[in-house]
């Protein structure tokens, strides 16, 4: 082998390894194409729990395409990067669930420049000529939250003027978090409730929203009647300061995602309700979507938002009265997983058998 063939063969080696480790596909996979699932943080249990998994079966179920997978870690600067390598490994659709609506807007359009079609999923990015959008009635989540805590605060004495409610709501970057927000706020405003304060969660962290609430508790002590928590993390942060801080009587709690120390929570009455939402059937149809798109084929929906063809699935309010009806009756979580040994005598008050 002459000097230059070897050169030639070693610079063919190198990007054969370079390729390798992007996880390029091998010639055999993914023959029908690429599909790249974008999801935006580990923090909410959900989307390594049950998104991930539901979308990646439902994709293998339908033909043989690869699905290139990443998790930004709430870091909408390392989304962008997962984008941008997903378009160069050859992804004919992205699924974004933007870490950033505002900051996503430039992924839809590097995708739209290559005629790669864009998926919102679960979040709606705020602006970009998106494909389809995927998600719950996110006002309607809010709605219950708020609904359940004013019915819950309706049958708690003594009531007084000066007793009200802490809002912990979501992420700032998050155009879901608005929407509970509004939707909250106009079941509140209606039903003639004090807010006390307001704090809008960073990341959606759930030790900012434990700091937060300590703080507050020092303000307003027993006059906090209850905590509007947008999601399950954040009300597992507020419970662990509002437990530290020995409030009494124990406020009420809300949260949404129905994750499994929250349904616990509910169990023991650290935590009043959460909000289910039916993760599979969302995974599916964002999946039943992209490889719809993938084919070139035409895709339907019940009704647009902001020009974009949309499904918005509904989300059902959880209590302890109806866990077994819901949670468990969905397998979304089993008796098991839910009744291990210290929350036992909670599970059998609670009729959960």
């Amino acid at each position: 082998m002459t000097s230059a063939l070897r050169r030639a063969a070693a610079a063919l080696l190198a990007t054969m390894v370079v390729l390798g480790s992007a996880g390029c596909a091998s010639p055999t996979e993914g023959e029908e194409g690429t599909i790249a699932l974008l999801l935006p943080d580990a923090k909410t249990a959900r989307y390594e729990t049950f998104d991930r998994p539901y979308f990646e079966q439902r994709v293998e179920e339908l033909g043989d395409f690869r699905v290139l997978y990443s998790n930004a870690d709430q870091d909408a600067a390392k989304q962008q990067q997962q984008a941008e390598a997903a378009l160069t490994g050859g992804a004919g659709v992205l699924v974004l669930d933007p870490v950033d609506a505002n900051a996503a807007v430039t992924i839809v359009r590097e995708a739209n420049a290559q005629g790669v079609p864009v998926i919102s999923y679960d979040r709606l990015v705020a602006g970009g000529d998106l494909a389809y959008y995927v998600s719950f009635d996110n006002e309607k989540v809010g709605q219950l939250q708020a609904a359940a805590l004013t019915e819950a605060l309706a049958g708690v004495e003594p009531e007084t003027e000066q007793r009200g409610i802490l809002m912990v709501n979501g992420s700032p970057t998050d155009s879901n978090a608005a929407l509970f927000k509004s939707g909250a706020l106009e079941v509140i405003d209606d039903a003639g409730l004090t807010v006390l304060s307001s704090f809008d969660t960073p990341e959606w962290s759930p030790d900012l929203a434990q700091e937060w609430v300590a703080g507050q508790l020092a303000q307003f002590g027993d006059r906090i009647a209850a905590v509007y928590a947008a999601n399950d993390a954040t009300a597992g942060g507020a419970v662990a300061a509002l437990r530290a801080g020995n409030v009494t009587p124990f406020p009420i709690v809300t949260g949404q995602d129905a994750e499994l120390t929250a349904i616990q929570r509910i169990l023991t009455g650290d935590q009043f309700m959460t909000v289910y939402k039916a993760i599979r059937p969302q995974a599916e149809r964002a999946a039943d979507v992209a490889v719809a798109l993938l084919r070139g084929e035409e895709v339907s929906a019940p009704l647009e938002i902001e020009g974009t063809p949309t499904t918005l699935l509904d989300p059902v309010a959880v209590t302890v009265d109806n866990i077994a009806d819901t949670v468990v009756a969905d397998g979304f979580w089993t008796i098991d997983d839910i009744c291990t040994a210290e929350y036992a005598a909670a599970c059998e008050q609670a009729g959960l058998r």
